[in-house]
């Protein structure tokens, strides 16, 4: 890898729709052989480094949601996490969770959350290899690796308001590169190679904000579009995680000329279907990591007071060999 704003070691997203020895489309091996880590590889020593200098007043912003701040589940699938506590004496006190459900809440989505139905899992990694307690692609390598970084946020809440067309937390917009370069321009940032890029929609907060009758009625949610020139863009910024505040990162219901949806993939017996969702090329086969349900609010409210939307992020998941997924347990610091 080589410093500045882009590798020029890595194949572009064209190249990769080119490749012979994987499927087309994939980054799969262009980390090296048996790579499990996607595009977190793009977060060297150097730019971990370098990020630590955008740390200039010492603020800290959680970006975590509390569990149970998202029930019913966005979802529908996840039920409440119960915390219990108990003492052995009178002087001491011990808990544990039951129904703790690793994605119902802020979270980071693994490497094993979602397969290609064409190609399987990022790297060709076996089904049969994606069980309770095996390692392959589980979201203790993220934890291992210790995500720290440069993050940037592209607030499209704020950039919206100022086009006239404000966000609506019952409207579905489709966000496309087009779009994101100009939230970039808006908020004054570029992206750069090894980025955690934080997309702030509004979502969480409306939907907290909602009544149970509002958040059922719920038809659409704002999100990136699905399409190639979307994964171009993600792959060719050589973003290294992306998340946002709504409940998916992509657009709700999917784009139905995107060229993805398989008219003949059943529905699943619950919860939502996946058919067509950017989620299967973009973990199956370029690796990607990315974020769902973020609390960004307080981090937007003081980006745009200060003018200033880079920042360092740490993220730590669980350590939990073979999870699909975790909380975040993110952090910004300015």
């Amino acid at each position: 890898m080589t410093s500045g704003t882009r590798s020029t070691t890595v194949p572009t997203y064209e190249e990769l729709t080119r490749r012979s020895d994987a499927p087309p489309g994939a980054s799969w091996n262009v980390f090296g052989p048996g790579d499990q880590l996607g595009t977190l590889n793009f977060i060297t020593a150097e730019r971990t480094a370098a990020a630590a200098g955008l740390v200039r007043r010492g603020a800290t912003f959680n970006l975590d949601y509390p569990l149970n701040t998202f029930v019913p589940s966005v979802s529908r699938t996840r039920p409440p996490t119960e915390h219990h506590i108990f003492s052995n004496n009178p002087h001491h006190r011990d808990d544990w969770l039951d129904s703790f459900y690793l994605q119902s809440t802020s979270q980071v989505d693994g490497l094993r959350h979602i397969r290609h139905p064409r190609h399987g899992f990022y790297g060709g990694v076996p089904d049969d290899a994606i069980e309770v307690g095996t390692a392959d692609l589980g979201i203790q390598l993220l934890a291992e690796k210790g995500i720290a970084g440069r993050g940037v946020l592209l607030d499209a809440v704020r950039y919206y308001e100022a086009d006239g067309c404000p966000l609506d937390f019952g409207t579905l917009t489709r966000i496309t590169p087009a779009d994101l370069d100009a939230i970039a321009e808006h908020c004054g940032v570029t992206i750069e190679s090894g980025d955690v890029v934080l997309l702030n929609t509004g979502f969480a907060e409306a939907w907290i904000a909602g009544t149970p009758e509002e958040r059922a009625a719920r038809t659409g949610g704002t999100g990136l579009d699905q399409s190639e020139e979307m994964l171009a863009w993600l792959w060719d910024h050589q973003v290294a995680l992306m998340a946002s505040d709504n409940g998916g990162l992509e657009s709700f219901p999917v784009n139905p000329d995107s060229g993805w949806v398989d008219p003949d993939e059943p529905l699943p017996a619950r919860g939502p279907s996946h058919n067509g969702m950017l989620h299967r090329p973009l973990i199956g086969l370029l690796g990607m990591i990315i974020g769902e349900l973020w609390k960004l609010d307080e981090l937007a409210a003081d980006c745009a007071a200060d003018g200033v939307y880079e920042f360092m992020v740490t993220v730590k998941p669980l350590n939990l060999v073979g999870g699909v997924g975790s909380p975040p347990n993110a952090i910004a610091l300015k």
